[in-house]
């Protein structure tokens, strides 16, 4: 199991505040630009155009959201995997990569889901300048088997995962760029499951496991 730096729970929850203001404000911040257009060329087609895309990337980022960063029901709930693979869509959508998702729909302990939304992130943060990212979910129940491919040119996968996954000593505190990552194998930790990373090419896999 990676060893991960200690944060606390007051921390943990400031730093995702702070992300997900992060993922949130440039859409918003794109509706009140089209509005203020719009209060100076009311109809403007571009300018309508402009708050309905921004509205629905918001719209897509917060169901995300929801269920990759929050509680989304009791504490115990579970969720349904096709629900997760629906946000992961609306999510990437508005992204440069394309998602494709194969496997079966099922309904799984929260964390689970909560896992493989927040390796999305990272696999899509993997290749910025987009390709493909793919969610294969092979097994469910016993074990669990699910491997997300990240394909594109550059491929970078984020610093901070790697280092955190390969148990290396933090130079600087988790901050809020990387308290995703940290997030990401917080869940992994609370699931029982590891996460290995292979990368060859143009191509990063991550795999999670557990018997």
């Amino acid at each position: 199991m990676t060893h991960l730096p200690d944060l606390s729970a007051a921390d943990l929850a400031a730093l995702l505040a702070s992300r997900l203001c992060h993922d949130i404000i440039s859409p918003v911040g794109a509706v009140q630009a089209g509005l203020e257009l719009l209060d100076e060329m009311p109809n403007d087609p571009e300018a309508m155009a402009l708050v309905r895309r921004s509205t629905q990337s918001a719209v897509a980022k917060l169901q995300f959201a929801r269920i990759a960063y929050g509680s989304s029901g009791s504490t115990v709930a579970q969720i349904d995997m096709g629900d997760a693979k629906t946000v992961a869509e609306g999510f990437m959508s508005f992204e440069k990569a394309e998602l494709h998702w194969e496997g079966q729909r099922a309904y799984v302990p929260k964390n689970v889901a909560k896992l493989v939304l927040n390796l999305i992130v990272i696999a899509n943060a993997s290749v910025p300048r987009g390709r493909t990212v793919t969610v294969r979910v092979e097994e469910l129940e016993p074990r669990l088997r699910i491997n997300l491919t990240a394909s594109g040119k550059p491929l970078r996968v984020p610093a901070t995962f790697r280092a955190l996954l390969g148990g290396e000593t933090m130079a600087e505190p988790i901050d809020a760029h990387g308290v995703q990552q940290y997030y990401t194998l917080l869940l992994a930790r609370e699931c029982g499951a590891t996460i290995t990373l292979a990368q060859e090419g143009e191509t990063a896999v991550f795999s999670v496991e557990r018997d």
